[in-house]
């Protein structure tokens, strides 16, 4: 048997015949977790619904296990894979317990009537997204994430062996966000479910992926581990980014650094200057920060958001060039912030410039605490 037990061959899928993404090749084993990235409407959930035989396949192959998807009737594959997509179903009168309990009707035959074993399974599955307090309750009556708990509950029941979900935390709090996506890799590495699923949100994918395939129009790159793909370049490309940029270090979106000439200084270090950076680019003032070295945390977020960022190498001690540059980017200025730092021999110049600048006229130094 293969080492991947989901796989595709150069697949091409659309809709009427006409291709919008072609050679898309993915090879997972059992219990892992691909989550496809990129813009709306590039194409990612035209991908989802033709791996589940919502949309023809236009070319290439989808195989599951050592079987093709094309030779399994609807009944065979609804026991190999259960769905979950972001069509907003409104099931009237339904209690949680009884949406829930559909995902046992590929096993019950043509009279949909549960046995004691399936009870059972649809109890467990209830409980496996923290939602047995919610059986008695009209599924309409629920918040988004309660309802896309049950909607989970309900693809578990069927005992899938690979799980695809698009979009699943669309509409989801970040409580929710968490929790879903908690259970979904708890399946995954427990029970060896693959999932397959597309996400907004790149942090996250980045975070509970074991593989990302970024989506754009025409397009599908090639997939990997997100930290391969998941770059600040290639974010910036794959989103069209003009304003701001993503942070792969700190997994976060960030918004467009101040514009205009900086008068204001930070130095700081440690992360300590983070909390100063974020709260001048809410203001909308420019400043400079330094002297940072280049592996320092603060660094990482200065380069996103600071006019200028004034570094010095990383274990060794200022040098005299450096030092200038930041005198003189400091003397320009009329204010600079200044945070509690860690003083050693290897910072001692910026402590100097700090008490330089403390006695230049003109120029307000100021704590932040």
């Amino acid at each position: 048997m293969t080492e991947y037990y989901f796989r595709t061959e150069d697949l091409k899928v659309g809709y009427k015949g006409r291709a919008l993404l072609e050679n898309i090749r993915i090879s997972l084993k059992k219990g892992e977790i691909l989550t496809l990235v990129g813009p709306n409407g590039a194409g990612k959930s035209t991908i989802l619904k033709s791996i589940t035989k919502q949309l023809r396949i236009l070319g290439g192959n989808v195989v599951i296990g050592e079987k093709d998807l094309s030779r399994l009737n609807y009944c065979e594959l609804s026991r190999k894979m259960a769905v979950v997509l972001t069509d907003r179903i409104r099931p009237e009168l339904m209690t949680c317990h009884d949406l829930a309990a559909t995902g046992r009707y590929p096993y019950t035959g043509r009279l949909g009537i549960l046995s004691r074993e399936d009870e059972e399974k649809v109890e467990r599955a209830m409980e496996l997204v923290d939602a047995k307090d919610l059986g008695g309750r009209l599924f309409t009556s629920l918040s988004d994430g309660q309802k896309q708990r049950i909607l989970l509950a309900r693809a578990i029941c069927q005992e899938p062996e690979i799980l695809v979900l698009d979009e699943p935390t669309s509409f989801l709090d970040i409580k929710y966000k968490l929790e879903l996506l908690d259970i979904l890799q708890r399946m995954a590495k427990n029970q060896e479910i693959t999932v397959i699923m597309s996400l907004h949100e790149i942090d996250l994918a980045g975070k509970v992926s074991d593989k990302v395939i970024p989506v754009r129009a025409g397009c599908v790159y090639d997939y990997g581990k997100p930290e391969d793909i998941l770059r600040e370049d290639f974010i910036r490309e794959l989103y069209d980014l003009e304003k701001g940029g993503f942070d792969p270090v700190f997994g976060s979106i960030e918004l467009p650094r101040p514009l205009g000439e900086p008068e204001t200084m930070v130095i700081s270090a440690c992360g300590r200057g983070i909390p100063v950076y974020r709260r001048l680019q809410r203001e909308g003032v420019p400043f400079i920060a330094g002297i940072l070295y280049g592996n320092d945390v603060d660094y990482q977020l200065a380069r996103h958001l600071a006019s200028r960022v004034i570094l010095a190498e990383p274990f060794e001690e200022i040098s005299a060039s450096v030092y200038e540059e930041a005198r003189e980017a400091a003397g320009k200025c009329s204010r600079i912030y200044y945070t509690d730092i860690p003083w050693g021999s290897s910072n001692r110049r910026l402590l100097r410039l700090l008490e330089e600048m403390k006695e230049q006229d003109g120029i307000e130094c100021i704590l932040f605490e």
